[in-house]
């Protein structure tokens, strides 16, 4: 638990950085062997780009180091429940193991709205949910705030 604690911090050094660009803080970080192999963070204002999620940033670099588009020897861990079009990537990257640590109730693809790893797709990941939860739900919660507050 104590890799899954230090993996989801470096998450949340990503949505940190995320929250401070005025971009809804999301996090992720991709895990081969132990080792960051792959950054991402949410950038979808600054980018201009709907598919400028954190994981699809992440899985990105993690196949540009790895060299390959199969990660099936990496983790995943990101601050906040996987989206549809996140969890597709995770489908069609081959990820090994999802770690998360939010629920998303307006969007989650891996449990709150829907589980689309349960539907029958050639790859079905394993999930661990709720590490660092209470940590990536309050930077969200105090980002909304904030942006209320702006308002």
């Amino acid at each position: 638990m104590n890799d899954h604690i230090f993996h989801m911090t470096e998450a949340l050094k990503l949505a940190s950085l995320a929250a401070e660009e005025g971009e809804v803080p999301v996090g992720a970080v991709v895990v081969c062997d132990g080792e960051i192999v792959g950054r991402g963070r949410n950038r979808r204002e600054k980018g201009k780009n709907a598919l400028a999620h954190a994981e699809i940033e992440a899985i990105n670099e993690a196949c540009k180091t790895l060299g390959g588009w199969r990660l099936w020897k990496c983790d995943l861990y990101v601050t906040l429940e996987p989206c549809p079009m996140c969890t597709g990537a995770i489908i069609n990257s081959r990820i090994r193991r999802l770690i998360y640590g939010a629920d998303d109730l307006k969007a989650g693809s891996c449990k709150s709205i829907v589980n689309l790893f349960d539907f029958p797709y050639n790859h079905k990941p394993e999930i661990i949910s709720g590490v660092c939860k209470n940590e990536c739900s309050k930077i969200l919660t105090d980002f909304f705030k904030t942006l209320r507050n702006k308002k």
